[in-house]
């Protein structure tokens, strides 16, 4: 696991008061949830199920689906790590720039990696290079949030038929542009579709993921799932928002017009360069300076915190991540970056 990752306001003094280092997007209701489970406290009393077939049960009924065609796991990373190692020692490519524990993982369980940073077009015949036996992709993908087309994707995975596609869609409830519902990811036999109800509900402390794919790849999965990996209060948890859901303000799609809005803000400082985004988080690069002295800055100064993205494969310095937050600290976070422009 890398240094720096985002929401890490454990190391500064001052209260952060206005939270962009992180993509979960923090203003949902919990207070159901949280009454919900302490009503329930005392299960934890006792072991929870050994592998959470409760919860599985119930997302294939939800998805209608096939119970050997979801897999529950603590959080999305545990899925990344559990299917780096039940596919230890393969040809393994990653598209770049993205999520560093893909690669953290594969390196860990002996993949021999190779970076992408395109991947291959129609007039390629979609061949992905020939070496290549599995393939990450974050999709939306963290930082860049940008959105591999379904079509093309489709394409990808049906003339590239002996690799295996890990597709991370923690990020699919943040964006308009049609992605593949766990129904179909079932249908490919070669792909591993991950989901994050941390993501979605806004839940990070309970740790909740799961994998949606073909029974046969799920069965190996399986097999190197510790037992208990997941807590009881997060199963309680994941039954209760999937029959109850949480009162939720958020609009996606107004959402993601306040996130176009502060685009449009920051582009229009000088000394900024903001990449084109597909869902609520963007990158953005600093034409000088350095995005370390930026979060620094912002954090001790104003309470605000930012991801320093220089640690992504293929970024610089210079980079750094916000995800769109309520439009007054969207502005709070405007005013502050244009004040640190001219010290």
């Amino acid at each position: 696991m890398i240094e720096g990752h985002g929401d890490d306001s454990y190391k500064y003094k001052r209260p952060i008061t206005a939270n962009f280092s992180s993509n979960v997007y923090s203003k949902v209701d919990l207070s159901c949830l949280k009454a919900h489970l302490c009503a329930h406290i005392e299960s934890i009393g006792n072991y929870p199920e050994p592998e959470p077939y409760t919860l599985e049960a119930r997302l294939a009924t939800e998805y209608h689906l096939p119970a050997d065609a979801v897999c529950v796991t603590n959080g999305a990373t545990e899925a990344i790590y559990l299917i780096a190692q039940t596919f230890r020692g393969t040809n393994t490519a990653i598209v770049q720039p993205t999520f560093s524990e893909y690669a953290d993982a594969c390196r860990m369980h002996g993949h021999k990696i190779t970076s992408l940073y395109r991947l291959p077009e129609a007039k390629d015949g979609y061949l992905l290079p020939e070496k290549v036996q599995m393939l990450w992709l974050c999709n939306p993908n963290n930082p860049t949030g940008t959105v591999v087309d379904k079509k093309y994707l489709t394409e990808l995975i049906r003339h590239n038929s002996k690799v295996g596609f890990v597709i991370d869609q923690s990020y699919e409830y943040f964006t308009l542009h049609p992605l593949f519902s766990p129904s179909e990811a079932v249908e490919f036999p070669n792909v591993l579709l991950l989901h994050s109800m941390t993501k979605r509900y806004a839940v990070p402390g309970l740790r909740l993921g799961y994998v949606t794919g073909n029974g046969g790849l799920l069965k190996r999965l399986r097999v190197n799932r510790m037992p208990w990996s997941v807590n009881q209060l997060a199963i309680e948890a994941g039954l209760y928002l999937l029959e109850n859901d949480v009162p939720n303000s958020l609009d996606v799609s107004g959402y993601l017009q306040e996130t176009a809005r502060l685009c449009a803000v920051l582009g229009s400082v000088g000394g900024l360069e903001v990449w084109a985004t597909e869902t609520h988080f963007m990158l953005v690069r600093l034409r000088f300076g350095k995005a370390s002295a930026l979060k620094e800055y912002l954090a001790g100064e104003h309470g605000i915190l930012i991801r320093d993205a220089s640690n992504f494969d293929g970024l610089d310095e210079h980079f750094f991540r916000i995800a769109t937050q309520t439009r007054e600290e969207n502005d709070r976070l405007v005013d502050a970056i244009k004040q640190w422009m001219v010290i």
